[in-house]
Protein backbone atom coordinates (compact mmCIF):
# COMPACT_ATOMS: atom_id res chain seq x y z
CA UNK A 1 0.00 0.00 0.00
CA UNK A 2 1.33 3.54 -0.84
CA UNK A 3 1.66 6.41 1.83
CA UNK A 4 1.46 9.79 1.93
CA UNK A 5 2.95 12.70 4.34
CA UNK A 6 0.89 14.95 6.33
CA UNK A 7 1.90 17.62 7.92
CA UNK A 8 0.12 19.72 10.87
CA UNK A 9 0.97 22.23 13.31
CA UNK A 10 -0.14 20.98 17.06
CA UNK A 11 0.68 22.84 19.79
CA UNK A 12 3.89 21.63 21.67
CA UNK A 13 2.69 20.15 25.23
CA UNK A 14 -0.64 18.67 23.78
CA UNK A 15 1.91 17.01 21.39
CA UNK A 16 4.22 15.82 23.92
CA UNK A 17 1.04 14.65 25.95
CA UNK A 18 -0.19 12.94 23.32
CA UNK A 19 3.17 10.95 22.49
CA UNK A 20 2.85 10.17 25.89
CA UNK A 21 -0.20 8.44 26.40
CA UNK A 22 -0.13 6.72 22.66
CA UNK A 23 3.66 5.03 24.08
CA UNK A 24 1.71 3.75 26.93
CA UNK A 25 -0.69 2.18 24.60
CA UNK A 26 1.94 0.81 22.30
CA UNK A 27 1.62 3.43 19.87
CA UNK A 28 3.20 5.83 17.94
CA UNK A 29 1.52 9.61 16.88
CA UNK A 30 1.14 8.56 12.92
CA UNK A 31 -0.20 4.88 14.42
CA UNK A 32 -2.18 6.57 16.45
CA UNK A 33 -3.35 9.00 13.58
CA UNK A 34 -4.13 6.24 11.41
CA UNK A 35 -6.27 4.18 13.70
CA UNK A 36 -8.60 7.23 14.00
CA UNK A 37 -8.66 8.24 10.42
CA UNK A 38 -9.54 4.16 9.84
CA UNK A 39 -12.34 4.57 11.84
CA UNK A 40 -13.69 8.26 10.88
CA UNK A 41 -13.70 6.23 7.68
CA UNK A 42 -15.10 3.66 9.01
CA UNK A 43 -17.93 5.12 10.77
CA UNK A 44 -18.67 7.72 8.20
CA UNK A 45 -18.42 10.50 11.00
CA UNK A 46 -15.95 11.41 13.36
CA UNK A 47 -16.01 8.47 16.36
CA UNK A 48 -16.33 10.52 18.91
CA UNK A 49 -18.76 13.62 20.02
CA UNK A 50 -17.87 16.64 19.59
CA UNK A 51 -19.60 19.48 21.56
CA UNK A 52 -19.21 23.17 22.96
CA UNK A 53 -19.07 23.26 26.76
CA UNK A 54 -21.84 25.22 26.89
CA UNK A 55 -24.12 24.53 30.13
CA UNK A 56 -28.06 25.04 28.90
CA UNK A 57 -30.65 27.50 30.16
CA UNK A 58 -31.89 24.99 32.68
CA UNK A 59 -28.06 24.14 34.26
CA UNK A 60 -27.62 27.65 33.79
CA UNK A 61 -30.72 28.51 35.66
CA UNK A 62 -29.44 25.81 38.77
CA UNK A 63 -25.72 27.09 38.98
CA UNK A 64 -27.32 30.68 40.10
CA UNK A 65 -29.59 29.41 41.79
CA UNK A 66 -26.92 27.56 43.94
CA UNK A 67 -25.09 30.74 43.95
CA UNK A 68 -27.96 32.34 45.49
CA UNK A 69 -28.42 30.03 48.31
CA UNK A 70 -24.78 29.90 48.90
CA UNK A 71 -24.66 33.44 49.46
CA UNK A 72 -28.05 33.03 51.67
CA UNK A 73 -28.40 30.03 53.11
CA UNK A 74 -31.83 30.34 54.37
CA UNK A 75 -32.99 30.71 50.99
CA UNK A 76 -32.83 26.24 50.77
CA UNK A 77 -33.65 23.20 53.62
CA UNK A 78 -30.88 21.57 54.34
CA UNK A 79 -30.83 18.58 56.29
CA UNK A 80 -28.41 16.17 58.57
CA UNK A 81 -31.06 12.58 57.93
CA UNK A 82 -31.02 11.01 54.38
CA UNK A 83 -34.53 9.47 54.79
CA UNK A 84 -36.24 12.99 55.86
CA UNK A 85 -34.60 14.15 53.04
CA UNK A 86 -35.65 11.80 50.76
CA UNK A 87 -38.73 11.37 52.24
CA UNK A 88 -39.30 15.39 51.54
CA UNK A 89 -38.01 14.50 47.76
CA UNK A 90 -40.56 12.21 46.84
CA UNK A 91 -43.62 13.76 48.27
Amino acid sequence: MATTDITMKIDEELKTQAEELFADLGLNMASAFTVFVKQAVREQRIPFVISRDIPNDSTLEAMEEVKQMKADPSMGKSYTDVDEMMRDLLS
